[in-house]
């Protein structure tokens, strides 16, 4: 199966790379690439590239960025999606995109199943449920959130950083959701798609933390892993402590029960992929 990867140069992108199945030809297509918010030139390539599966893991993910810069994460998240979801279609392909778990405004308090109502906070968010809409019929939608990798910007890289630097931190307590292993969402999408699954589910690991929990976790493994020398305090404050141009969900732990049932098995904890990607950056040195 030839399969076309959009965002390939992204941690989900790369991660879809390195876990690829066998009898799986890949076409990967950087934002060098491709521009995705060009029709035309979508159309050409994905026409050229002749994919029977096109993974959308490209996106504007600048949260905070994105409110005042709305034109861009419309065209990226949203108007983009429709152009490679009408590509696929032309080519034939079967198309997969990924969205977030800020569709939601978290205000339910329980897992979010596929099908609940929507309410975004911030233009992330309105923009990715632009681009599920976008998606058109037939086409796989995945959930996800809090997805970090040991390549790129993510939380676990920054806070290693401000681990390594600073006398302490501190770290909101009052948003709960799921750290997501881009490694493990990468497996997850995969035998999705090779199941032939269309509509909408949730994928990331299991379980559920806020930010702080995930800290803490960050730096007691990495402790334990060599990758720091010392602990420093971890401080839990509210999210009205740490304002930000975009209002977060408080709750957005995702319902993933009708991906497990497909898939065969749940995701591992958080806690043990976290475990597995530090023993990845500590074998990069």
């Amino acid at each position: 199966m030839k399969v076309l990867i959009t965002g390939a140069g992204g941690q989900l992108g790369q991660a879809l790379q390195a876990v690829t199945p066998v009898d799986v030809e890949i076409v990967a297509a950087t934002s060098a690439d491709l521009d995705i918010g060009d029709a035309n030139a979508v159309r050409s390539y994905v026409a050229t590239s002749e994919p029977q599966l096109l993974i959308n893991a490209a996106a504007y993910t600048a949260v905070d960025k994105a409110e005042g810069d709305a034109e861009t994460a419309f065209r990226i998240n949203g108007d983009a999606v429709g152009y490679l979801a009408q590509a696929a279609k032309g080519a034939g392909a079967r198309f997969v995109h990924v969205s977030t778990d800020f569709v939601f405004d978290g205000a339910a308090g329980i897992p979010y199943v596929p099908d609940a109502p929507t309410a975004p906070l911030g233009i992330y968010g309105a923009s990715k449920l632009r681009g599920e809409q976008e998606a058109g019929e037939g086409a796989l939608i995945v959930r996800t959130a809090w997805v970090y990798g040991s390549r790129g910007a993510n939380f676990v890289r920054t806070m290693l950083r401000l681990m390594a630097e600073r006398d302490e931190i501190r770290v909101v307590a009052d948003q709960i959701g799921t750290p997501t292993w881009a490694t493990s969402l990468a497996d997850g999408i995969w035998k999705l798609a090779t199941a032939g699954a269309s509509g909408l589910y949730h994928y990331t690991d299991s379980g559920a933390a806020s930010w702080y929990d995930f800290a803490v976790a960050i730096q007691e493994e990495a402790l334990a892993l060599g990758l720091l020398d010392r602990a420093i305090p971890v401080l839990p404050i509210p999210s009205s402590a740490y304002p930000t141009p975009a209002r977060r969900p408080h709750y957005s732990v995702l319902d993933k029960e009708a991906t497990s049932a497909l898939i065969g098995a749940p995701a591992a904890h958080w806690r043990a992929n976290l475990r597995l990607m530090l023993r990845e950056v500590r074998a990069r040195g």
